[in-house]
Order: C-alpha cells, then sequence, then structure tokens
C-alpha cells in the first residue's frame, strides 16, 4: 500500500494498479500517452473515477447524439447539471432525472436517499429552487424476501431524505419483474423553478477567481460510490461494496439549497456545480474545462471529518451535500458571512487559472497566500507544514479528465428475436378457457397483479403537498403543480415499459415517449420537454448495445414526430447480476405547460350520472400485455406506436380537458381498456355499465384478423393498443366532445355511463353476443388495494 491509499504491490495477485481501478490496458495506455509520462497515483485516480462508464458515458455518447435536443423554448440541453426551459413571464424549468441504481442494490436506504440528495443538488446548481420529486422505481417479485428488503428500503429512503429536506414528492412508478430481483432500478427525477435572470452555469471563469467548497465535511463514505458501482455488474458477495454506498443528511441540504440560492440570488457567484460522482476531481476540473480555463486545488483545503484521508480519498469521495462555488476575490468574505449565516462550512480549495491544467497541490496554498487557511485536522492528527515549494501531485489537461474515450461497441440483436417475435400470444389467448367469455375472474386477477395494484402504501409515505403547490399528486395519469405567480401550471410525469422494449426495443422506446406524453396531455398541459433514464445491461454485450441502439433511435423517432426536445437525461449500463442482463428499460420524464390552471384538471376518478366516452382504438395487440404475461406468455410482438394519432389524441386533449363538462379523464394502458375502467370507477366509489360493442376498434390486430369484428373480448378488454384515453362527460357535453373528436382525426366513441349514485354497485362491461365481465366495486377494490400492503405486512394506507 503506498502512501496514497492505493494498492500498488502485489497483494492483488499480481494486478496492476489501473485494473484495480477499473482502466482497461488500452485506458491505461491512452493516459500515458497523453501525459507523455506514467501517471502518478492521485492522477490515475482520476483518469479512473473520470473515465468510468458513470461519469464518461464512452460506450452511449456517439448513439446519444441522435436525438432531438433543440427548441425556441430550451435555454440549457444536454451537458449541463440540468436541461432547463422557458416557461413565460420570465420563469425557468430546470429538470433532470439520474439513476443510483447500483447504490441502492448494496445499501437501499442510503443509496435511495443520497440519491434524492445528488438529483436536488443538480436543480439548485443550475439557480432553480426544488419544487417536485419524482421515483420510478423497479424490483424483483415481491414474494422474495430480498427484495421485500429492497423495496421497504428504498421507499424509506426517499421519504426520510426527500420529506426531510421539504421538497414534495408527487408521483413516480413501481413495477414488479425477475428482471430487477437483484439489480434494481431507483431513478430519481427533480424539477425546479427559477426566474431566468438568476439561472448559472457550472463555469470556472476569471483568471485568480477562486473555487468555495460549501456544505459538508468530506470523508470515506461513497469512495468511489456513484462513479465504480454503476460501472460494473454485481456477482456474489458484493456486499462488501457496502462502504462504497455515500450517506446522507437532508437537514445538511436544507441549509445548503438555502446558502447557494441566496448566494446566486445576491449574483454572488460566477459558477456553481455540485459535487456527485467522482467528486471534487469532477467538479472542478469540469468547471475548469467548461470555461477553457485552468484550475489549481489544494487538497489541505478540504476540510474532511475522518483523520488520515490521502489526496486520492479526498480527490474520489462521493461525501453528500458538497456544492463547488466559483466566486471573485472582491465577494469571498460576502460568501463566507453567508455561509455562516445558513451554518453551513466554506473554504477555499482552489483557483482558477489560464493555464488550461488541472493542478492538485497538498499544502502549498497556505504558504503562498491564497485567500483562507487550512482546516484543523480531524482526530487530533498532526497538521501539514505548508510548503511553497511542494510539487504537485496531479498535473494534468483539465478537458481531459472529461474528455474520455468513446466506444462504438458492436451490436447484435439477440439470437432469439425472431423466435420471440413469431411467438404471438393472441392464439392461446383466444383458446384458453374463460378469457373471452365471462372474463370478470381474468379481470379481478389483473387488478391484484403487483405492477397494476395501488401503490398508495408506497406514496402515502411521501410528503408530496409541501410548497403548497400541488395541485394533483400521486396516484394520477401526472402530476400538477402550480406556477406561481402566473396562472399557468405545470404536468410532470414518468413512464417506462420493459416488457414491450424486451420484445422490441424501438416500438417499446417510442411507446414508453408516448405513454408519458399522454399522460401530460391527460391534465391539458403542451408536452414542452423530456428527460430519460437509460437502464441497460452490459455495454459489452453486444445483445445490449443493439437494444441501446434501437431504444436511441425509437426516442429520437417519437421525439421528433411530437415535437418534444430532449434536454438532459441519464445512461445506467452493467445492470446485471451473475452475468444476467436486466430487460432493457428506458424511463422517461416529461413536463408539459397547462396554460390556464384556473380550476384543477379532471383527475381519474369516475362520477355519477356521467357518461363514458373512449378515444383511441383497441386492436387484438397483446404481446408484452399484462394479461399475456399473467397466462405465462411472454413473446410476440408489442402494440403498434402510430405517431400521427398519438400526436392527433394529444392535441384533442389540451383542447377537450379544460371543458367544464369533462370531469374525469384516464388513460388506457397497463392491463388495458377493463384496468382503467375499474381504477376509474374504485377511485371514484362508483359503478358503471358498458357496451363492449361501442367501443372503436382498430380494422387488424397483431393475431392479423381482417376487421374489426374479430377482435374477441379477452382482447378488446385488456389489449395494450397505445394512444387511448377514457373519459368522464357529462350527458349535455357528449355530442360536442364526440364532434371535437371527429373534427381531429380520433376515433370515439360513447360506449356506457356510471351509475346515479355511489355506494353499492357493479363494474359491468358486456357484448350483445355475451361475454365481458361484472363484478361488485367491493369485489374490484379488494383486488386492487390489498396486493402490495399485504406483500410487506402493512395495513391498508387511507383512502383519501
Amino acid at each position: 500500500m503506498s502512501d496514497t491509499g492505493l494498492n500498488n504491490d502485489d497483494m492483488f495477485s499480481g494486478v496492476p494498479l489501473h485494473r484495480q481501478l477499473g482502466l482497461t490496458d488500452e485506458e491505461h495506455e491512452a493516459v500515458v500517452a497523453l501525459l507523455g509520462r506514467a501517471p502518478s497515483d492521485e492522477e490515475l485516480a482520476m483518469y479512473a473515477v473520470m473515465w468510468s462508464e458513470h461519469c464518461s458515458y464512452k460506450s452511449s455518447r456517439t448513439h446519444l447524439r441522435r436525438l432531438p435536443t433543440e427548441a425556441p423554448w430550451v435555454l440549457v440541453g444536454p451537458g449541463e447539471g440540468a436541461g432547463v426551459i422557458d416557461v413565460g413571464d420570465g420563469l425557468a424549468v430546470a429538470i433532470r432525472i439520474e439513476s443510483h441504481n447500483h447504490p441502492s442494490a448494496v445499501e437501499p436506504y442510503q443509496g435511495a436517499a443520497t440519491g434524492v440528495g445528488g438529483i436536488i443538488r443538480d436543480i439548485f446548481s443550475m439557480g432553480a429552487r426544488p419544487i417536485a420529486l419524482m421515483d420510478p422505481l423497479r424490483f424483483g417479485r415481491l414474494d422474495d424476501p430480498r427484495v421485500r428488503y429492497l423495496f421497504e428500503g428504498v421507499v424509506a429512503g426517499i421519504s426520510g431524505y426527500g420529506n426531510a429536506v421539504g421538497v414534495p414528492t408527487v408521483g413516480g412508478e413501481v413495477m414488479f419483474d425477475e428482471s430487477y430481483r437483484d439489480n434494481p432500478l431507483v431513478n430519481v427525477l427533480c424539477l425546479g423553478v427559477l426566474p431566468q435572470e438568476r439561472m448559472v452555469l457550472a463555469r470556472a471563469e476569471g483568471e485568480g477567481n477562486l473555487a468555495v467548497l460549501l456544505g459538508a465535511a468530506t470523508g470515506r463514505d461513497g469512495i468511489g460510490g456513484a462513479s465504480v458501482l454503476a460501472s460494473a455488474g454485481f456477482e456474489e458477495g458484493d456486499d462488501e461494496k457496502r462502504p462504497s454506498v455515500q450517506v446522507g443528511d437532508p437537514f445538511e441540504e436544507k441549509k445548503l439549497i438555502e446558502a447557494c440560492l441566496a448566494l446566486l440570488e445576491a449574483g454572488l457567484a460566477v459558477g456553481v456545480q455540485d459535487l456527485g460522482a467522482a467528486g471534487i476531481s469532477c467538479a472542478a476540473s469540469e468547471t475548469a474545462a467548461n470555461a477553457g480555463a485552468g484550475m489549481d486545488l489544494d487538497v489541505a483545503r478540504v476540510p474532511r471529518r475522518e483523520p488520515g484521508m490521502t489526496p486520492v480519498e479526498v480527490l474520489t469521495s462521493e461525501s453528500q451535500e458538497r456544492m463547488l462555488a466559483i466566486v471573485t476575490p472582491e465577494n469571498l468574505d460576502e460568501v463566507i458571512g453567508l455561509c455562516d449565516r445558513w451554518e453551513i462550512r466554506s473554504a477555499v480549495v482552489g483557483r482558477v487559472t489560464d493555464t488550461g491544467r488541472f493542478r492538485v497541490f497538498n499544502g502549498t496554498f497556505d504558504a503562498l497566500g491564497v485567500a483562507g487557511s487550512n482546516p484543523p485536522p480531524p482526530g487530533g492528527e498532526q497538521a501539514l507544514i505548508p510548503d511553497s515549494d511542494r510539487a504537485p501531485v496531479a498535473d494534468v489537461p483539465a478537458g481531459s479528465l472529461g474528455d474520455g474515450p468513446v466506444y462504438d461497441r458492436p451490436l447484435a440483436p439477440p439470437a432469439d428475436r425472431d423466435a420471440v417475435a413469431a411467438d404471438d400470444p393472441a392464439p392461446r389467448l383466444r383458446a384458453a378457457p374463460g378469457t373471452n367469455d365471462d372474463c370478470s375472474n381474468e379481470l379481478l386477477a389483473l387488478l391484484s397483479i403487483p405492477d397494476i395494484a395501488d401503490k398508495s402504501w408506497v406514496w402515502h409515505q411521501y410528503d408530496h403537498q409541501l410548497f403548497l403547490n400541488t395541485v394533483v399528486g400521486p396516484g394520477h395519469d401526472a402530476a400538477v403543480l402550480r406556477l406561481e405567480g402566473t396562472q399557468r401550471g405545470l404536468a410532470l410525469s414518468t413512464d417506462g415499459n420493459a416488457r414491450f422494449c424486451r420484445l422490441d426495443p424501438r416500438t417499446g422506446a417510442r411507446l414508453t415517449v408516448i405513454e408519458a406524453a399522454r399522460n401530460v396531455a391527460c391534465t391539458g398541459a403542451q408536452a414542452r420537454a423530456l428527460v430519460n433514464c437509460l437502464n441497460f445491461g452490459n455495454p459489452e454485450h453486444p445483445e445490449v448495445m443493439w437494444q441501446f441502439s434501437e431504444v436511441v433511435d425509437g426516442m429520437r423517432e417519437a421525439c421528433v414526430a411530437l415535437g418534444i426536445p430532449v434536454v438532459g437525461g441519464n445512461v445506467s449500463f452493467y445492470n446485471e447480476s451473475d452475468g444476467s442482463d436486466i430487460d432493457p428499460t428506458p424511463v422517461v420524464g416529461v413536463v408539459g405547460v397547462i396554460e390556464d390552471l384556473a380550476e384543477p384538471p379532471p383527475q381519474t376518478a369516475l362520477r355519477p350520472g356521467v357518461s363514458i366516452v373512449v378515444l383511441g382504438e383497441t386492436a387484438e395487440e397483446t404481446g408484452g400485455t399484462q394479461w399475456a404475461r399473467s397466462h405465462g406468455l411472454d413473446g410476440g410482438r408489442p402494440p403498434a406506436a402510430d405517431l400521427g394519432r398519438a400526436a392527433a389524441l394529444h392535441d384533442l386533449l389540451v383542447d377537450v380537458v379544460g371543458r367544464p363538462d369533462v370531469v374525469a379523464v384516464h388513460d388506457c394502458s397497463d392491463g388495458g381498456l377493463a384496468v382503467a375502467l375499474a381504477e376509474m370507477a374504485i377511485t371514484g366509489g362508483v359503478g358503471f355499465t358498458v357496451d363492449l360493442d361501442a367501443v372503436p376498434v382498430a380494422a387488424v390486430g397483431s393475431a392479423g384478423a381482417d376487421s374489426g369484428d374479430a377482435v374477441p373480448t379477452g382482447a378488446l378488454c385488456f389489449a395494450e393498443s397505445a394512444s387511448r384515453v377514457i373519459l368522464g362527460v357529462e350527458p349535455s357535453g357528449v355530442d360536442e366532445v364526440l364532434e371535437l373528436a371527429a373534427g381531429a382525426g380520433v376515433p370515439g366513441a360513447l360506449v356506457g355511463h356510471t351509475d346515479a349514485t355511489e355506494g353499492a354497485a357493479r363494474l359491468v362491461a358486456r357484448r350483445s353476443g355475451g361475454g365481458g365481465f361484472d363484478v361488485t366495486l367491493d369485489a374490484a377494490t379488494e383486488a386492487w388495494r390489498r396486493p402490495i400492503p399485504d406483500a410487506v405486512g402493512a395495513d391498508l394506507a387511507p383512502r383519501v
């Protein structure tokens, strides 16, 4: 062990140090060629974390360039701490999504909690006040004790941090599949609002300006945390990675939020960046490289909470609740005073140069008279004696750390692709007993699948009313937030469907974008921006890279067709366990603007005495559906992703949802038409009667039916055809709503009505020739509400 804290002896059976740190032999040779010499241990450690998959995007960058990122309202696109869009009246919205998958698999509470803390810092580093969180989550089957441990720990971590820091969690997703048994997905989205003039970027501009570290002291927790954990798969015995998981402190974060926003409001910062993956080595070098400048950093200036920390450990620690602010020497005293008022640490750790180099020193700044001083060493450790002649421990081109290798990895479709596509479940579902006559038991079974079942056990643990800006919270198609000081609102949704992407990644990605945009449109909002979190297996597997490339192309096609720019995102590779890759799981977040939020938009719940209108057509499209999976059928093709039909429906919804006679809206997705109707009835506490023969049907489905009449009852109830929405409409408004739909080219029909009163009721849907379902509201409610509380041994969440 060297005095830098790295193993460069034979403790690892002769494994070279660069391999221990995750660099390949070729990457190590590239570092040597770039520097013209062998790197120091400190330099090698920085290149290892900065060139990791998580930080460098070395396998995905060549594909991500194909995504559309521009629109007149985009102020900041990919590459900064968050994407930023103009929402009018001098206001802007910052939005970002990230993954904390690997840390959460090792330590679920802290992994999830620090994922929340990190995404919040990304938002306020832009000058925005964070006002909403969303958490799309994926786990294995709930009958597995370890999965329940991960599930409960992650939910507790999200609620523990988010509630304490004071940012409401307004929605998200929770899905369960064996693919995620050992590798859960914990994706976190945050949205913030800012005056446009307060926006700041991660730029270390101005020779002689100072880099001030704000927030918590640095410890050994999180050394190589996100950057290392997220750049390799999991194998047996990986609990030893637990020390690499960061530890969060939401109360420190709350003070940091207020101090940083006050600093930016006062115009005291030239640039700001949070310390996330790769710690201060990333934040300091990246801010310098972004401005075409250099940076000198003195690790002796970094406040530490553990004795004996080496420069390598200080440089690569991912301890939480830390920010780097670039300030002028003239403003330093005011910055320190502001930090003192908010009771957060501040320390001058660097200075901007014009050299274009990132140089790291250990104990020279005090001797050179740089503003500030070395902090007291922790735990009685002997203080370092300043020395102006001490050579740097690292001296590299600032941009080289962020300009890592770019790989164009081999692509190959899975060997069973054609066989899976040909394995259409429709014929077997047609032939299965009870699937096309009385579908009542099929409906109750689908309502009890954890993917579909009530998630209120999860979101009742989240405070979703902080700031009192939440108009529509969890449990609906999209969250709705007031845009304070205006008549407008924001709609926000996250969506993903790995079942479809496994069958056809390109179509699955298109369907994912369509669904998120449809959910936003169900509030009357026009989609304005998309962020993505692309969760995949090992990029060294050609099948994974083929899936990734196909998903990017599908996402590009959908975003172009719908006019939604991609303003940011995250790629999470190496989601695998013991060599088995997860299913491709792109998750997207879409934000939209509601022009007039004078009244809350209609929500999911049906009311007594209203008409039920279906917009969009149903086809016999059963590949990848929850219905097919419930019968053990996992092949076929996903539903068609007609982008023109999607755009027409979304535009129609923006016009229709604001009408006073439209009182309920819900999109059709998991479980199809029958499940969507049941959810609307359960949340409204009212029964309905529906004529299934009136439901608009497509001429051709996945089974090759030659007319809409051939769509069997089971598929009519449970197919997951895209671009369908159910409306609850006052009877007096039905004709006009259907006229608007016809004018927009969207198929629509009056299919039924709700009961005149609440109370003991039935959910009834029939065809004239027989077939359909008839269940009591109580039975449907019980089936839908109990599965998750029963799985975790909890009481039912209170109804709201």
